[in-house]
């Protein structure tokens, strides 16, 4: 397990510096979108206009997801088949079923 290990019950991953750094600048706009819409609200702002900015951080967290879902795919989920580990597959078939709700 190089780049996973377990602990206790959390399992955890080392990303790739870029990897790294590109889910956090991700994370970081759609933090930045959401004190907007808390602004919006605060300041009464007309509510189609604060749902058009909830639906772009919808799409921001969608768009999250999939880099984060392609990075598990080609990582952890590859390793754990090669390695004769074939509970990776429920797993995901699990975590999409989450996401498909």
């Amino acid at each position: 397990m190089d780049n996973e290990r377990e602990c206790c019950s959390h399992r955890t991953k080392e990303r790739s510096e870029k990897e790294y750094k590109d889910l956090i600048h991700r994370l970081n706009r759609i933090e930045g979108q959401i004190r907007g819409i808390k602004g919006m609200v605060e300041k009464d702002v007309y509510c189609p206009d604060i749902l058009v900015q909830v639906a772009a951080v919808n799409a921001a967290l969608n768009s999250f997801n999939k880099v984060l879902l392609a990075n598990h795919i080609r990582t952890c989920v590859t390793r754990d088949i090669q390695d004769g580990k074939d509970e990776a597959v429920d797993e995901l078939v699990t975590v999409l079923q989450k996401l498909m709700k």
